[in-house]
């Protein structure tokens, strides 16, 4: 005898299988993280480390849907300058761009992840950083990015805000800055686009 299956009840019953809580344990404090939206990439996150030293980490976890557990991949894992104040991977959910994935610290830094399915893979199949941005040209120095924004209407822009007072727009292809403006009088702590050519900022 067959039996019909229903729809509603089924989207029910995947629901309730995602409905629960994965834990991933740091080996040590996790300050800024970020979901992928990349199609190819499901439940893929960056975190960062939180030291007080110089070196500190990235690391991009993924869950395992056969075994349910959130696992890290040595070659998805790196070095970083600094604590980064936030991590964004390119808005791309039709996976159309490169893999990148942004930091922010002293600098705004660019990297490159490795494509399993690439006929020239990267170097050891690992993160690379692709650019270190630095916005203020007549310094090899800069005042500490606090915050950053991907445009999703535009990919190749970024914003940053800083604590010297200043947003900078960047067009990561180029590798150049867009627009720079003194944003506050004081420190500025966060941005966030609104658009293509609209952001926000606050102090």
């Amino acid at each position: 005898m067959a039996t019909s299956s229903d729809p509603t009840q089924d989207a029910l019953d995947e629901q309730q299988k995602r409905s629960e809580i994965y834990t991933y344990e740091a080996p040590w404090h996790i300050y800024a993280m970020n979901w992928s939206v990349r199609r190819d990439k499901k439940y893929r996150l960056a975190i960062s480390s939180l030291l007080e030293q110089y070196p500190n980490h990235v690391e991009i976890v993924q869950l395992d849907d056969s075994t349910g557990e959130i696992k890290s991949d040595p070659n998805l894992s790196f070095d970083h300058p600094y604590p980064p104040t936030k991590a964004i991977f390119i808005p791309d959910r039709e996976c159309a761009r490169p893999d990148l994935l942004a930091t922010s610290s002293d600098f705004l830094r660019i990297w490159s992840l490795p494509d399993p399915d690439d006929s020239c893979p990267l170097q050891n199949n690992r993160v690379q950083m692709k650019s270190v941005l630095n916005g203020n040209k007549n310094s090899e120095y800069c005042g500490p990015i606090t915050s950053f924004d991907w445009n999703e209407a535009e990919p190749r822009r970024i914003g940053t805000s800083s604590i010297d007072t200043t947003c900078t727009i960047w067009d990561i292809e180029k590798e150049t800055v867009d627009t720079q403006l003194i944003a506050h009088d004081k420190e500025v702590y966060d941005i966030a686009w609104g658009g293509v050519g609209g952001f926000r900022s606050s102090r």
